[in-house]
């Protein structure tokens, strides 16, 4: 197997839900990002790029026809480099970038890009046609942007629960307070303020040109979702969002009090897109850059999907085993904060890792989960981290809604 080397990875500003990128198309953000990182790579011949790998989550909308292959011919590339889009709901972005790696491994190919897209805002409403022609009734129209619709009747109705719900039972299970909850999320904005300020993401980070109707592009350059100003008085006014105070579910043990996951230990609804650029020992040479890391493993599981956020617990412990590597060894551990009692339920599995290196940046609780994007996000902010150490081991994991898990190991 060959090695696999991550040269680049950038991302567009994380947008808040109909915030500055609401009036930019998720094609238009892939190509962006494509774009954007090819020109931090000028000794690239674009011509030599094999396939472009990007994930998204939704796929019903403007990005409907293949958005890798849309990106590509956005960006300018040839018409001669092909692009393949993959979707395993929030995890697309990394499951594009470890299919991207696989081919590089196995040697069908040399020079591959990976990424992700997601415009929750321009996600479109759905209206399913009638089994029958020219119904009398009334029909239901389904907003795409999040979680399930048109759920099929033989689904166990406990596998559809909404997320936050399933976030809920994880917090019952572990015993997570509502305070917990908050004191991470607060943490996590307070984290990702820091790294703004110090500059962290500026190696990551491709500014938008929002056009306006109006005057000049606005050019949008920083995550939109980070509250530095927040407090955990500001956040202990907020109702919980999937239960009542005092509502219990799904055989919840007789102690558990009522919902505990509100909108501010939740991550928000945002847009955004990342790419990253992968090579072999050849195509590295034809890029003339030192990669910021090397993709050692990946890891996948799978649990009931009502216990979807434990799914990473599993999926983390097979890529370590198969990097050769345990807790001991990571530097950072990029997990996506879905929610947050779903961020410390996993940790609670992991009684050998210390949560020190967890997300030292913040995470998507702060700066955002644009879903199809936000895996290949994680695996850039990893690799980014890595480089700025000169050295060490990271890793990208994130769940995934009907009750999966994805990991990948980074090394430099």
């Amino acid at each position: 197997m060959k090695t696999v080397y991550l040269v680049d990875a950038v991302r567009t500003p994380i947008g808040r839900y109909n915030g500055a990128l609401t009036s930019v198309r998720p094609d238009d953000l892939a190509a962006h990002a494509i774009r954007e990182l090819l020109a931090r790579t000028p000794g690239l011949d674009p011509a030599r790029i094999e396939d472009v790998h990007f994930g998204n989550a939704n796929g019903a909308g403007e990005e409907n026809r293949n958005v890798a292959r849309m990106a590509a011919l956005l960006a300018g590339l040839p018409t001669s480099v092909p692009g393949v889009t993959v979707n395993r709901l929030c995890a697309s972005g990394l499951e594009a970038v470890i299919q991207a790696a696989r081919a590089i491994a196995v040697g069908d190919a040399s020079i591959a890009l990976a990424g992700g897209v997601e415009s929750m805002t321009r996600a479109p409403y759905v209206l399913p046609k009638s089994d029958r022609p020219f119904p009398a009734g009334h029909t239901e129209l389904y907003s795409t942007t999040l979680g399930w619709r048109m759920v099929n009747p033989g689904m166990d109705p406990q596998w559809t629960v909404p997320l936050g719900e399933s976030a809920e039972l994880i917090a019952e299970k572990h015993g997570i307070s509502r305070e917990q909850q908050d004191e991470f999320a607060l943490a996590s904005h307070r984290k990702a303020a820091a790294a703004q300020e110090a500059g962290l993401f500026e190696a990551e980070l491709a500014p938008v040109a929002v056009p306006r109707r109006k005057g000049d592009p606005v050019l949008f350059a920083a995550d939109e979702s980070v509250r530095p100003d927040t407090s955990l008085e500001a956040m202990a006014k907020l109702k919980p969002s999937f239960r009542s105070a005092s509502e219990a579910r799904w055989g919840s043990r007789p102690e558990a009090g009522g919902g505990t996951v509100t909108a501010g230990n939740a991550s928000p609804l945002n847009d955004g897109a990342a790419a990253l650029l992968l090579t072999d020992e050849e195509g590295l040479k034809a890029t003339g850059r030192e990669p910021l890391a090397r993709i050692s493993a990946s890891g996948l599981a799978a649990v009931d999907p009502h216990w979807f956020g434990l799914a990473p617990v599993e999926a983390v412990n097979r890529a370590l085993a198969k990097a050769g590597r345990t807790f001991a060894d990571l530097d950072t551990l990029e997990l996506n904060e879905a929610f947050a009692a779903q961020v410390l339920g996993c940790v609670a599995e992991w009684p050998e890792f210390d949560p020190a290196v967890l997300n030292p940046q913040g995470g998507a609780i702060a700066l955002g989960h644009p879903l199809g994007a936000s895996g290949a996000r994680l695996a850039g902010t990893v690799a980014h981290q890595l480089a700025r150490k000169g050295g060490g081991v990271g890793v990208a994991a994130l769940c995934i809604g009907v009750g999966q898990g994805l990991a990948l190991v980074l090394e430099r």
